[in-house]
């Protein structure tokens, strides 16, 4: 379904009796409503150089076009050409704001990520499952700023880190006393008299972020039902004399077009039953998760629940413009419209060759002091990021990539007595491609893997494994096939019911005994039961190995040039 633009503007009714005619003309021209503009983004991910991604969109010819776009001085352009076009405005994110990063971030803790989200001008964020990465103390150190050490890297390494000016939001985290860990919600005004008009931003993350994040960084938080708490806020957010409720959350969906970042077609995904429960007065749904772009009339959908529902993918590629057209006599939006705008930036070379600006969308010029804020500490991660770390024979992404890095855990491992290794394929964050020598550099490989993560390998059963496999195509969480090292094979048919979709499953060619033992390695994140598979952090006879990073680099650079595996090892058998 294709989004349809509401109405942005009301008639104005004439002014009546004994008004001469200056006061006539001066009434017919001032506007009944106020209009309000959000400018939003979700899933940034600490982006903070050009992200080497693009926007697949229309062309305006039928077509569609490869548009680069992506990082912080472009974006922190884009806000601020898009800002002066509203008298009122608020810039607002919906999770995800930091960590699975960028280099020259994440090894200085996301603080560059924050100083780019201050100088850009967010007013709120809500917090989403990757901000707890690092667990809840460097999370509020987050929002407070100072330097003490909560995480084996150290923090204040460039420049003495004073936190967010913005607020957090997380209205469903409820920590041991029973309150929200952040504000539950932040209000903004404008205007004043009889032309004051107020605007509540309720922030949230999805209630499954415990199955996300390592357990120990989340230890004594509960994660409440989302609906729930939205429409427990509605009221003391009226109360308060908000105009409009707009709700950032960490919960997403997508469309079946993707080649069209703002249409909603066959809309689906878990915030679907989100929105068919929220309280009517809630007149906007930032939200975000899944990477996907969209913008959705949900009324729609569902004529109860007429909110306004956004998306801007990842990554700073897109900028969502929201304007909402509110009545401050009746206190009620009375119209509200939004689009996706590209960030378009710099031309680049994918893992599928070059990829050069569009023609067919503007170019942003990026903004020179949040380029050189970025830069002091793109300077500073150099040591890090240009390290050799072997040779690639072709580009690796996706599947084949995630076969690269189980092979390199497996062979890491086998000192503990790996047999098997699994990858989680969410946890493979972006491609490596080579130099045209075939050399890969530090920062190629920590692109693809972000997270630190250590390996961890245990003994399983036969049985246990399958159960474990079994737990990517159940219905708790989206569907996944974890990514095996050399020597196990397995099919997943869908047709079949949920904990018994794996099929022929092989090690070395033999099927799986039940009763046999194996040893298998995953990284920390999964055998802390990450992604929702808990049937991995069950064992008692863990050993601890190396960093996931160390295991690649090895990898690479034990070969000439390494091999890229071509045969899928993990296939859906189609009944």
């Amino acid at each position: 379904m294709t989004n349809r633009l509401l109405l942005a503007r009301v008639a104005l009714p004439l002014m009546v009796a004994c008004a001469g005619p200056a006061a006539l003309q001066s009434a017919a021209l001032a506007p009944r409503t106020v209009t309000v503009g959000i400018l939003a983004i979700n899933d940034f991910h600490g982006a903070i150089e050009p992200p080497k991604q693009s926007v697949i969109a229309p062309d305006g010819k039928g077509g569609s076009a490869q548009v680069p776009a992506g990082g912080a001085a472009w974006l922190a352009s884009a806000v601020r050409i898009l800002r002066g076009q509203y008298a009122n405005s608020a810039t607002v994110t919906a999770g995800d704001l930091i960590s699975a990063s960028q280099l020259a971030s994440s090894i200085y803790l996301d603080e560059p990520t924050i100083g780019v989200a201050n100088r850009i001008g967010i007013d709120f964020s809500a917090v989403g499952n990757h901000e707890f990465d690092r667990g809840r103390q460097e999370l509020l150190r987050m929002q407070r700023g100072g330097c003490k050490q909560y995480t084996p890297r150290k923090p204040c390494q460039v420049e003495r880190f004073t936190g967010a000016r913005f607020k957090f939001l997380a209205a469903s985290t409820i920590t041991e006393n029973g309150k929200p860990l952040f504000p539950a919600f932040g209000i903004k005004s404008y205007g004043q008299g009889a032309r004051k008009v107020t605007v509540g931003f309720i922030g949230l993350t999805l209630k499954g972020t415990t199955d996300l994040v390592s357990p120990g960084g989340i230890k004594g938080l509960v994660f409440r039902d989302e609906a729930r708490t939205i429409n427990a806020l509605v009221p003391q957010l009226k109360a308060k004399g908000a105009d409009a409720v707009v709700v950032l959350i960490h919960q997403g969906g997508q469309q079946d077009k993707p080649t069209d970042p703002n249409s909603c077609s066959g809309f689906s995904g878990e915030i679907a039953p989100i929105l068919d429960q929220l309280d009517p007065r809630v007149d906007v749904v930032v939200s975000g998760h899944t990477h996907r772009a969209y913008v959705c009339d949900y009324g729609q959908i569902n004529p109860a629940h007429p909110v306004l529902l956004t998306s801007a993918g990842n990554y700073g590629t897109m900028l969502t413009d929201i304007a909402l057209e509110i009545d401050p006599a009746a206190n009620t939006v009375v119209a509200k419209r939004a689009r996706n705008l590209i960030v378009q930036s710099q031309a680049y070379v994918g893992s599928r060759g070059p990829i050069p600006l569009s023609p067919y969308y503007p170019v942003y010029a990026p903004d020179k002091a949040v380029a050189a804020y970025v830069q002091l500490y793109v300077d500073a991660a150099k040591a890090f990021a240009q390290r050799p770390a072997g040779h690639l024979a072709a580009p690796a992404a996706g599947a084949a990539l995630g076969q690269l890095i189980a092979d390199a855990q497996l062979d890491a491992t086998r000192a503990a007595g790996a047999q098997i290794a699994l990858m989680n394929p969410f946890g493979v964050r972006a491609p490596i491609v080579p130099a045209t020598d075939g050399s890969v550099k530090f920062a190629d490989i920590y692109a693809a893997q972000p997270f630190a993560n250590t390996l961890v390998t245990q003994s399983f059963s036969g049985a246990e494994l399958k159960a474990a496999l079994e737990q990517g195509f159940d219905e708790n969480g989206p569907y996944q096939a974890l990514i095996p090292s050399a020597g196990l094979t397995y099919g997943y048919d869908m047709s079949r019911p949920a904990g018994d979709r794996v099929v022929d499953l092989r090690f070395n060619g033999q099927p799986i005994d039940p009763a046999a033992t194996y040893r298998v390695t995953t990284n920390s994140f999964l055998a802390q039961g990450g992604d929702s598979f808990t049937l991995l952090a069950r064992q008692k006879d863990g050993v601890i190995g190396v960093s996931d990073l160390d295991a690649l680099e090895a990898w690479l650079k034990g070969a000439d040039l390494r091999a890229v595996p071509e045969a899928v090892r993990a296939v859906e058998v189609k009944p």
